[in-house]
């Protein structure tokens, strides 16, 4: 399913929310090695990752994996199933490349790296219709902090869950999915267009319970097949769990008395050429 939009109106201009999708995407279109020309543009962009990504084995050690030793070095070699040697060439390679990182500013850069357009298209998709109305509940400074702190109960669970590893976490989808579970409190029966791909492209409307419910449950299933598989690279699952927890219950102990009525909002306008959708 990939939602579209969604039936709440917004009660005002969401700057917060608009200026973070620009942070977002003039970060990767300017920050990034995404633009330039690199002899191996795949290195670059993994290089960069390594040097501003969130890596739990920096935080838990609070050293950068240049300066890991002997603990970094067979940790990668685990991680990146390569040689002790390989794992020795990439520490040297990190100390020229990336000497002075910052493994704490790392937590927060992070949140505003992507690994490539359909990972910014489809974060910048859903913090765009879902963060507008999460923003009138708190107001922009609240918002602001909100979400900041969503991304850092999404690394602190993923972190939990996996302290030793090399790999870079990268993205906004801890704090977007923040963002997320205090809309399913705030607007559970918002109607969210969404297109569903089963057999044929379908445009429905669905309650935003069922649409955010699913996308929960889903990443919590992908988050406890990956911990039964000991995956240690691809989507940080468990970021998203903890995101969304953290945005869920911040809204039930804080934001319930701004929720909307519960009647349900007016449809979706009819077009000409499109069927009514129920």
């Amino acid at each position: 399913m990939l939602p579209i939009r969604d039936s709440t109106r917004r009660q005002r201009v969401p700057l917060v929310t608009v200026a973070l999708i620009a942070a977002n995407v003039i970060a990767f279109l300017f920050w990034q090695p995404t633009l330039r020309q690199e002899k191996d543009p795949e290195l670059a962009q993994q290089t960069f990752f390594w040097c501003h990504g969130q890596i739990p084995f920096e935080l838990a050690h609070q050293v950068p994996l240049a300066r890991s030793g002997p603990n970094g070095r067979e940790q990668i070699r685990s991680d990146y199933n390569v040689t002790t040697g390989n794992a020795t060439q990439l520490q040297d390679y990190l100390g020229r490349e990336c000497p002075n990182k910052n493994i704490w500013l790392s937590i927060v850069a992070a949140m505003f790296l992507h690994a490539g357009w359909l990972h910014l298209g489809g974060n910048m998709l859903f913090l765009w219709i879902f963060g507008d109305n999460v923003e009138d509940a708190l107001g922009k400074f609240g918002y602001l902090a909100f979400y900041l702190l969503g991304g850092f109960a999404a690394v602190a669970l993923q972190f939990v869950l996996a302290p030793n590893s090399t790999i870079p976490n990268v993205g906004a989808s801890g704090a977007i999915a923040a963002v997320l579970g205090a809309y399913i409190v705030l607007y559970p029966r918002a109607r969210i267009l969404t297109v569903v791909f089963f057999f044929l492209i379908t445009l429905v409307e669905l309650p935003a319970l069922v649409v955010l419910g699913l996308w929960f449950v889903l990443q919590l299933f992908q988050g406890v097949s990956g911990l039964a598989a000991q995956v240690n690279g691809g989507v940080a699952y468990w970021a998203h769990v903890g995101g969304f927890g953290f945005g869920a219950v911040v809204a039930l102990l804080f934001l319930r008395g701004r929720r909307r009525p519960a009647t349900p909002p007016p449809a979706f306008p009819t077009y000409p050429g499109r069927p009514d959708l129920p």
